[in-house]
């Protein structure tokens, strides 16, 4: 698949009019940190080479026109009606994927003065949909890099990760952290995103997965898993009324030292929900200070722990996964754990380079004898983020 060439066939069918340039952005692997980006916390997410591409040019008529290989729909929303459409109440007033970029277009419209600039976007991606890859930001940042340029808006990096998420939390109505948006805006090859997610202060860890004879293997369950729905809401509710039970202003304020007065004050689950979120915190902590002082290859338990602590505590793996992970340690990866929000998608395994056919063959085979459908089996490299190609 050339997702670059895609756009730009898509494009050329939809404006008769040669495009302005054409704008890409990466999905993303969470190395660790999982559901700690909306308690404050810390993240240490790295940016893929799979891909979003979005070829746009201008139009005289006013509208946004998006089109995307993912269907034969075309949608057209005239600019001055982006407000009366978002922020989206219920479900979104357009199919659920065009709310992403028309999402974009609202919220930069939202964040800098933007001029009536009719805009035709093609979009089209190697990322997998729904397998806790971060699609959904790769389609914000790809589309958010091209539109502040068309519309010469100047905004940042971050100011652009800032409007990914508010089109996912307002337009698409998904109650997602920032950690997808800036990976997809800051990352950096051979190299993961230590982002404090309340200050927004961001470093870059050299990861060194090459060097060391690891690569980073993806098992992508094929579970299909909705951020908007339910689950990954109810977790982000209990982080809530468990910082509150606390007096904090988030769980980044609760130390591991603080989880015996919590277990005294909290419901059973409620406790369980903040005790992943403070030790998955430190976890994240551990692994970049693990990263720097003793290379990749120390870092498995870590990655086993953090599964651990999403299976248990915070609820939000599933068979397949635990499969996943399983058959993965077993056939000598170093470590596992799924990656993303949960309920579905994908788990990594950071493994040794001449035992990546093993964990490939023995997944495959694991998932055939629990009678689930074959998992997608791929390597990721670290790679740069969102950028103009052409």
């Amino acid at each position: 698949m050339d997702a670059a060439a895609d756009a730009l066939a898509l494009f050329r069918s939809l404006s008769p009019t040669p495009p302005e340039g054409a704008w890409s952005a990466p999905g993303r692997v969470n190395l660790i940190g999982e559901h700690t980006d909306y308690n404050d916390g810390f993240v240490l997410p790295f940016a893929i080479d799979r891909r979003t591409h979005a070829v746009v040019g201008r139009n005289s008529s006013g509208e946004v026109r998006v089109a995307s290989t993912f269907t034969d729909a075309q949608v057209v929303v005239p600019l001055d009606d982006l407000d009366a459409m978002f922020p989206s109440s219920g479900a979104p007033a357009v199919p659920a994927w065009a709310a992403y970029p028309l999402g974009v277009a609202w919220a930069l419209r939202q964040a800098a003065t933007a001029p009536s600039i009719g805009i035709d976007i093609a979009i089209a991606s190697d990322v997998p949909v729904g397998a806790g890859l971060s699609s959904s930001a790769a389609i914000e940042g790809a589309v958010a890099t091209a539109l502040n340029d068309v519309w010469d808006l100047g905004l940042d990096p971050v100011g652009l990760a800032r409007v990914g998420r508010r089109a996912e939390n307002e337009a698409v109505g998904a109650p997602t952290g920032i950690m997808d948006q800036m990976a997809a805006m800051l990352g950096r090859a051979d190299a993961a995103i230590f982002l404090d997610c309340r200050s927004l202060e961001a470093q870059v860890v050299d990861l060194g997965f090459a060097a060391a004879g690891l690569e980073l293997v993806v098992i992508d369950t094929r579970v299909q898993h909705a951020h908007s729905t339910g689950g990954y809401r109810d977790r982000r509710d209990a982080c809530e009324r468990g910082a509150a039970a606390l007096g904090v202003p988030a769980l980044r304020d609760v130390s591991m030292s603080d989880l015996d007065r919590a277990r005294g004050i909290l419901d059973d689950v409620t406790f369980r929900r903040v005790r992943h979120i403070v030790t998955e915190n430190q976890r994240v902590l551990d692994t970049v200070e693990t990263l720097r002082t003793q290379g990749p290859a120390a870092i498995g338990a870590l990655l086993d722990a953090s599964h651990a602590s999403m299976r248990d505590d915070f609820e939000i793996s599933v068979p397949e996964l635990d499969t996943a992970v399983e058959s993965a340690r077993a056939a000598g990866a170093i470590g596992a754990r799924m990656t993303g929000g949960g309920f579905g998608g994908a788990a990594i395994a950071l493994t040794p380079h001449a035992e990546v056919g093993t964990v490939r063959d023995a997944a495959t085979r694991a998932f055939a004898h629990a009678g689930f459908a074959a998992p997608r089996v791929f390597t990721v490299t670290p790679s740069d983020g969102a950028r103009r190609d052409g």
